[in-house]
């Protein structure tokens, strides 16, 4: 594989980080990450034969996971920053794919993700659970609630501007399919509907597919996506040195295919893969090599071992 290397680094001010995170933070991510998926794995289960059937499980892990590569490998490292290049028709598939996990359209989600990271974990970061909330307890809770759902409502969409958007204003397919965000929506529900419908022969089958392959899929994408604001700028592990509190959760990561070694990602915003050691499992990065395999794309950005080593965090410090 051709490894690129993300030049330059901007310098990172030296702080001080915990290397692991507390037993109390560790419980709170077991309850915030494990309960809700153990809720829906054990409603599936009492429906199955009744609301639930196989074709449902085929529709919710198939949509799950092709849609969320359109988000963490296209909106998230492809579109905002850049981690790789790729044929227009791949570029095209991704956008699509993203805009059918109805996390906005595609400019509106890069960004507000693009100013995340101008000023993370600082005044103007659009679902920091650390500025602005209060001390304490209760300003934690806040905190939390405001990364996760409560900012979609307050400042989510305000950069939809040139600052940090101009090459995807400038782009015209880009431009195309976010305005006709609308039709991914109907579409991301209605594969799902007519899948079921095909298969099962009845309206009431089709329904059950929409139920389950569209929106409790993307009810339980969405909800894993936010834990990347939330519990991974909160609870977890710091491996390298960044400017704000971003964290590696393997949990997070395994829902959302990588994209929970986020103190990864803010150390190396560039870098197409997060998962940035052996045991770091990031499928959208073994996506990505794929793509690279077959030539649909190219200029793949790593950080080399020398740039590893200057941002690693030390035991018992920065």
């Amino acid at each position: 594989m051709a490894v690129h290397a993300l030049e330059p680094e901007e310098t990172v001010p030296v702080g001080t980080v915990r290397e692991r995170t507390s037993r109390v933070s560790q419980v709170v991510t077991l309850i915030a990450v494990i309960v809700p998926p153990l809720g829906l794995v054990s409603a599936m289960g009492l429906l199955w034969g009744v609301g639930f059937h196989w074709i449902d499980v085929v529709l919710f892990l198939g949509l799950y996971t092709v849609c969320a590569f359109g988000t963490t490998i296209g909106f998230h490292r492809y579109f905002t920053h850049k981690g790789f290049e790729a044929r227009p028709s791949v570029k095209a598939a991704l956008a699509i794919l993203g805009c059918m996990t109805m996390q906005g359209p595609l400019i509106q989600w890069v960004t507000d993700h693009r100013k995340h990271h101008a000023l993370s974990d600082k005044p103007g970061d659009p679902h920091s659970p650390h500025v602005g909330h209060g001390t304490g307890a209760l300003g934690a809770v806040r905190g939390f609630v405001h990364s996760h759902v409560g900012w979609m409502f307050s400042t989510k969409g305000m950069e939809r501007g040139d600052a940090y958007g101009k090459d995807l204003y400038d782009d015209r397919l880009i431009r195309t399919i976010d305005r006709l965000y609308l039709v991914w929506v109907v579409v991301t529900l209605g594969l799902p509907f007519a899948i079921g419908y095909a298969v099962g022969g009845t309206w009431q089958a089709g329904v059950e597919g929409l139920v389950w392959g569209g929106l409790v899929r993307i009810f339980a994408y969405q909800h894993a996506t936010f834990s990347v604001n939330s519990i991974c700028h909160m609870f977890g592990h710091q491996d390298y040195r960044s400017r704000d509190q971003a964290r590696n959760n393997w949990l997070v990561a395994l829902l959302v295919f990588g994209e929970g070694w986020h103190n990864n990602h803010h150390a190396f915003p560039a870098s197409a893969r997060h998962g940035l050691h052996r045991r770091q499992v990031d499928v959208s990065w073994l996506v990505i090599r794929g793509l690279e395999k077959l030539r649909l794309v190219w200029n793949v950005k790593v950080p080399d071992s020398a740039q590893l080593a200057r941002r690693r965090v030390q035991p018992g410090g920065a």
